[in-house]
């Protein structure tokens, strides 16, 4: 995969605010990343400047190989940006103002028609083609401002929540696309939804406070969870105390919380390192034959794995980093 986005110690300063600290990051082609944080972390910020609506403070941003400083004009013909809050000319339908961004893109005659045709029919808004924009519902006016991002098949896309005011079909119709097209481009999405870095996102980047914090896969944001790989079991036993016992012994077991309701006790088994240990608790609750009513690995809530992230000190932020 080539870097198509490279972004090298970037900072921006609004008087004595720091929005983003020298922030360093990159997308490779095929790459689909998503930019993580809590509001006011600096996100849109950042996405303004790599797509040259915003001069940085300091640091360098090269796109498809061009420095944003030096060529802004030929960077931007290289992206597609869907910014925060998806504007656009209200008294315009969806259809003229497609016609009006291709123009802006230098489409003419056929090329033109057709990207147009492509941009509708992938984002599903011929039923309000010769509606004004103004008139639409927040999910339209977003299906509008995705189609014009994606109208001269650019080879990087910047999309500020992609799928903001969208209902459940229409993300997933909106993922779907997403997910095609990144098998030739380098996508960048700005999302509060954590089910969205799972389902799209190839890696996620975490920022707080202008900071970067996290840098990794959906996989490696997983392995920070406390409870990764965690067993909760149900068995009916009178003795709970011994089968604690019993399980804390397991190689790779790190605690056992358990809850008591008459003769049967629920256990919450956490591993060390997120290590798998489930057959493990398996072989011993059959070598010991409880009557085991439920056994299950806990889910890793990504929100919790996000809130864990953003709410660290520098200092422990530094350490999830290496």
């Amino acid at each position: 995969m080539t870097e198509m986005i490279e972004v090298n110690k970037l900072r921006k300063e609004f008087g004595s605010f720091v929005a983003v600290a020298d922030v360093t990051f990159s997308v490779k082609r095929g790459e689909v990343l998503g930019f993580l944080g809590p509001n006011g972390a600096g996100k849109s910020t950042a996405m303004k400047m790599i797509t040259g609506f915003l001069t940085p403070t300091g640091g360098s941003i090269t796109v498809c190989g061009d420095d944003i400083a030096e060529q802004p004009i030929k960077v931007k013909t290289n992206i597609g940006y869907l910014p925060e809050g998806a504007p656009a000319y209200g008294d315009m339908t969806p259809h003229s103002f497609l016609d009006f961004i291709a123009d802006m893109r230098s489409l003419e005659g056929k090329e033109k028609q057709q990207a147009i045709e492509l941009a509708i029919e992938k984002t599903h808004i011929k039923s309000v083609l010769h509606k004004p924009i103004e008139t639409l519902s927040k999910g339209f006016k977003r299906r509008v401002g995705l189609a014009q991002a994606i109208l001269h098949d650019p080879d990087v896309l910047i999309l500020d929540e992609p799928t903001d005011g969208l209902d459940p079909n229409q993300k997933h119709e909106v993922r779907k696309l997403l997910k095609d097209m990144a098998k030739d481009k380098a996508i960048i999405i700005s999302t509060h939804i954590l089910e969205e870095v799972e389902a799209v996102c190839t890696r996620a980047i975490i920022i707080s406070q202008g900071k970067l914090l996290f840098d990794g896969t959906p996989m490696d944001l997983e392995a920070l969870s406390p409870i990764k790989n965690a067993i909760s079991l149900s068995i009916e036993t009178k003795d709970s105390a011994a089968a604690v016992d019993k399980l804390k012994n397991i190689s790779g077991v790190k605690s056992v919380d358990t809850n008591q309701s008459g003769d049967t006790t629920t256990v919450t088994v956490v591993p060390d390192a997120g290590q798998s240990i489930i057959k493990e608790i398996a072989q011993l609750s059959r070598s010991e034959k409880w009557v085991t009513n439920e056994m299950h690995v806990e889910p890793v809530k990504l929100d919790d794995v996000f809130r864990q992230v953003t709410t660290r000190s520098d200092e422990i932020a530094k350490e999830v980093l290496t």
